[in-house]
Parts: C-alpha cells; structure tokens; sequence
C-alpha cells in the first residue's frame, strides 16, 4: 500500500489509523521506515515509556502513569449511540467531548522488517491523547500518535480522524450482521454485487458518511422495506435491514431458479 501511495506522498501525508489489535511497535516501526504517520487506539497500558511532568523535566513509567499527566487541552461534541446517566438502553444523541494530551518518548529496536539496519535503538516522540465521554456507559479511548497535538485544534482533528474510523468499523459491522455472507454464497456474480453494493449504501447512510436520502439508492431499500414518505421521519436501521434482506431473498430466489432452468431446460408446467 505504500508503494501504491509513493506518488502522492510527495504532496500529502500518510497517516495509519489503526485500531488496538495493531498496537504493536514492530507495527509502528514498519510505518516509521515508510515515512509515513500513524494513529493507533492503545491495548498496552504498560508499556514503557518516557512522559514529560514539566516543560523540560521527562521520567520513566508507563502509559497508564502518563495518563496522570494528561492536562485537559480541548472539548468538542459528536453524535454516538450511548447510554447517559440514567438511561436504561443506549440511544443516539449528541455528547461532549473531553480531549487530554501528554508528550511521550518511545524508545524502540530499529532492526527492521525492509531495512539493512543493523540494529540500535531510536527514540520517538509520540502524543498520548485520551478522549473521555462523561456521564456516558464508554471507556475513556487512549490514543496515541506522532503527529504534534499541541493546541485545542490539532487535538480534535486527532479525535475526528479516530471518530471517523469509529464509524467505518459500525458500517463493517451493519454489513455482517445484515447481509448473512452464508446466503450471499448461493448467489450469481451479479446478485453478490448488487446486493454488496446497496449494502454499502444502507450503512453510510445510516452512519452519516456523505450519503443522504436523496440517494435514490437509499429511498429503494426504505420503500422494500416499507419506509413511506414522511418529511418528519427518515427510514431507520431497521426499516433499512428489512430492505435489503428482501433484496438479498429476491436475489436468492432468482439465483435458484435460474440454476433450475440451466439443468432441466424450464420451470415446472404447473408455475
């Protein structure tokens, strides 16, 4: 993917933005030898580092210690599903944002995966960034990157990137859940795109990613699944699932009778 993108890497910056299964320095250090940036959601509260506790004065712990030293650097707000306070189910709605930062040193083998070094130590600076959502049922997220967060604009551009990550891991999950991979298997080529691509729709729809209900896309899935025009009521997850569940039926259906038809010549008189 990095070759891929060397040519426009002369003019734009590459950043990784991964979530906690790659929080992995032999990971990071591969991005690192590519010139490239990173932002990754922590798994390993313990690992090692170097944070600063004044203006000049660093000492040695782990993440988890850092935290203590994040200061409070900007606020913002965004729309998740969450449970706040007293709610007794989770709901969509807007929430604060409360965003902390601390500089870090990272100290880390530069042996390589595509380089001929041979070996030493390199030492990174990082920002650790941990997002809070208060009064809400979400763990604090704890992030950390090598691009500079060190003001109120440079700290929310970080929790937006990551918010946006946020949302393509909800389509992912929307897609599996509603398409059921094990019957898009008994379609036609043509069935699997078709049915793919509107189930790509329906989620970034849903998820606010620069799909609206002028889509005629979107207002097909609505209607299969029952939607009527209503200026005052979008369609919703479910009216959505209902939609491209009949879709994937209809698909299905044709798919069968199709192969039925390929191997006996026609239908059965009596259809």
């Amino acid at each position: 993917m990095s070759q891929a993108l060397q040519g426009l890497k002369e003019r734009l910056t590459v950043t990784w933005i991964m979530d906690s299964g790659l929080d992995d320095i032999a990971v990071w250090r591969t991005i690192w030898e590519q010139q490239e940036r990173l932002l990754c959601r922590l798994k390993h509260a313990e690992r090692l580092v170097e944070y600063r506790i004044h203006q000049d004065q660093w000492v040695a712990g782990d993440i988890q210690q850092a935290r203590a030293h994040c200061r409070l650097l900007a606020t913002a707000q965004t729309e998740m599903l969450v449970r706040r306070g007293s709610q007794k189910k989770a709901k969509r709605q807007r929430v604060p944002v409360e965003i902390r930062v601390c500089p870090i040193r990272l100290t880390y083998e530069t042996q390589g995966r595509y380089t001929a070094s041979t070996g030493g130590t390199s030492q990174q600076l990082l920002w650790l960034v941990e997002v809070c959502l208060p009064k809400t049922d979400l763990d604090p997220w704890l992030l950390v990157t090598d691009g500079p967060v060190t003001d109120a604009d440079s700290a929310v551009r970080i929790f937006r990137m990551y918010r946006q990550r946020w949302a393509v891991e909800d389509n992912f999950k929307f897609v599996n859940d509603t398409l059921g991979w094990e019957e898009v298997q008994l379609l036609d080529l043509r069935g699997v795109r078709t049915l793919v691509s509107l189930g790509w729709v329906a989620p970034a729809f849903l998820y606010d990613l620069g799909i609206t209900l002028q889509w005629q896309e979107v207002q097909l899935l609505a209607r299969l699944g029952g939607w009527t025009v209503r200026q005052d009521r979008k369609p919703g997850k479910i009216v959505l699932t209902r939609g491209l569940r009949r879709l994937a039926d209809m698909l299905a259906t044709q798919a069968f009778l199709n192969r039925y038809i390929a191997h006996h010549g026609q239908l059965p008189p009596g259809i």
